[in-house]
C-alpha cells in the first residue's frame, strides 16, 4: 500500500505539472499576440517560441529525472562544474550591452539566455551538498553557516552588480531555507538575516526606481523617504512625482484587468488590458490577464495547482531516502513556489512591484528550462529513493528466506 502510495504521489505530481504548464501555454498565447503583432507582425511570435522553450525544458526534465541526483553528491567535482560554470556566466554577462539599464542577458544569435535563473538551481545543489557533508558538523559556523554563505555570495554579488535585485533576493532565500532545515543554528543565522535586511534597505533607499515603486506601493511622498533615509545617514537618490505615478501604473492596470474579469472573466483571447495598457502582459503581469479573461475560476485553479505542487513535494521530500535528497527537493520546489507567491503578489498588489517571472506562465525560456530542470530533480529524488527503497525490501525478504 505505501509502495502504491508513492508512486501515486509521483504520477499525481507530473499530472499537476502537465497541468500547469498547459494553462500556461494558453495563457501566454492570448496574453502575447498583441505585442507579437505589433513587435513582428506575427500574432503567433511568442507563443511560437514558448512552445519550443516547453518543448526543451520537457526534455531537460526527462534527462534530469533519469539521472540519479546523488551524483551531485558523490562526485563533488560535478557541483562544483556546474557551479564553475554558472559563476563564469554571471560574470561574462556583465560585459555585454545593457538592455533596459541592466547587463542581465547573454545573447546568442536570436536566443536570449539570463544566468542568474542558472544561479538557482546552481545554489540550490551546492549548498545542498555542502549541508550533506557537514552531517553533524551543520551546527558549527564554520561548516553550518560560513560555506554555505560563501557559496551564496559567489553568485550574489555579480546579480547585483547586474543590477539583478529580484534574483538576488532569491538566491539569498533559497540559501537561507536550505540552511533553516538543514539545522544551522540560528545564532549562526541571525548575522546573515540582519546584513541582509540592512542590505535590501539600502539598496532600496539609494536606488530612484526602487524608491519610486516602494512609494506607489504605500503611497507615501518619496520626499519624506528620503528625509527618513537621511536621518540614518544614507545618501538618498531621490524619486521623482512622476516616477511613482509610472511605477504604479502596471499595478493599477493589473487589478484592473482583474476586476474586469469578475467570476467567468470576459472569455479567452478578449482582454483589453493586454492592448498596450498593461506593459508585460505576457511576462510578469500575466496572472492578470488569465485573471481577466477566465475569471476567479482561473485564479483559484492556478493557486490550487501550484499549491498542489508544492504540497506532493513536500510529500516527495518526506520520502527521500536521504537528506541530500530532501535539500534537494525542498530546494527546487521553494524557488517554484515562492516566485509564484511573489509573482502573484506583485499583481493583486499585495507587495510592491518588482519583475519576476511567474514559473510556466511568464514568457521565457530560461525561466521555463530551469523551472524544468526543478521538476526532473524533484522526480529523480522521487524515483531513485523509491527504487532504493524497494531494492532494499527485497534483499529484506531474500534474507529472511
Amino acid at each position: 500500500a505505501v509502495k502504491r502510495e508513492r508512486k501515486s504521489a509521483l504520477l499525481l505530481f507530473g499530472l499537476v505539472v502537465t497541468a500547469i504548464v498547459a494553462l500556461g501555454l494558453v495563457v501566454v498565447s492570448s496574453a502575447s499576440e498583441a505585442n507579437a503583432d505589433r513587435l513582428f507582425s506575427n500574432p503567433y511570435y511568442f507563443t511560437q517560441r514558448q512552445f519550443a522553450y516547453a518543448f526543451a525544458g520537457v526534455l531537460v526534465a526527462i534527462v534530469t529525472s533519469t539521472f540519479n541526483y546523488r551524483n551531485w553528491r558523490d562526485y563533488p567535482w560535478l557541483t562544483w562544474l556546474f557551479f564553475g560554470c554558472v559563476f563564469g556566466l554571471l560574470v561574462l554577462v556583465l560585459f555585454f550591452d545593457p538592455i533596459n539599464g541592466s547587463r542581465r542577458w547573454i545573447s546568442f544569435g536570436g536566443v536570449r539566455m539570463q544566468p542568474s535563473e542558472f544561479a538557482k538551481v546552481a545554489t540550490i545543489i551546492s549548498v545542498s551538498m555542502i549541508l550533506d557533508k557537514a552531517g553533524w558538523r551543520v551546527e558549527l559556523f564554520k561548516h553550518g553557516a560560513l560555506f554555505p554563505i560563501l557559496a551564496i555570495g559567489f553568485f550574489v554579488v555579480p546579480i547585483v552588480m547586474e543590477p539583478d535585485f529580484g534574483s538576488a533576493v532569491v538566491v539569498g532565500l533559497l540559501g537561507l531555507v536550505l540552511m533553516v532545515v538543514g539545522g544551522v543554528r540560528m545564532l549562526h543565522l541571525s548575522p546573515l538575516f540582519a546584513v541582509g535586511v540592512i542590505g535590501i534597505a539600502y539598496k532600496v533607499f539609494t536606488n530612484p526606481n526602487r524608491m519610486a515603486r516602494i512609494a506607489a506601493f504605500f503611497g507615501i511622498d518619496p520626499n519624506r523617504m528620503a528625509r527618513i533615509a537621511s536621518f540614518f545617514g544614507i545618501e538618498v537618490r531621490n524619486a521623482s512625482s512622476e516616477a511613482v505615478v509610472n511605477a504604479g501604473h502596471q499595478s493599477y492596470q493589473a487589478l484592473v484587468a482583474i476586476s474586469r474579469g469578475g467570476i467567468n472573466g470576459v472569455g479567452l483571447n478578449q482582454s483589453m488590458q493586454k492592448e498596450f495598457y498593461l506593459p508585460e502582459a505576457h511576462t510578469d503581469f500575466i496572472f492578470a490577464i488569465g485573471a481577466e479573461e477566465m475569471g476567479i475560476f482561473f485564479s483559484i485553479g492556478a493557486l490550487l495547482l501550484f499549491f498542489l505542487f508544492f504540497a506532493l513535494s513536500v510529500y516527495i521530500a518526506r520520502n527521500a531516502a536521504d537528506r541530500f535528497g530532501r535539500f534537494l527537493v525542498i530546494g527546487m520546489a521553494t524557488m517554484i513556489f515562492f516566485q509564484m507567491m511573489f509573482n502573484i503578489g506583485v499583481v493583486s498588489e499585495a507587495l510592491p512591484t518588482k519583475g519576476m517571472a511567474l514559473p510556466f506562465f511568464s514568457y521565457g525560456g530560461t525561466n521555463m528550462v530551469t523551472s524544468f530542470f526543478a521538476v526532473g530533480t524533484i522526480l529523480s529524488v522521487g524515483i531513485h529513493s523509491y527504487t532504493s527503497k524497494k531494492h532494499a525490501l527485497v534483499n529484506k525478504v531474500v534474507k529472511r528466506a
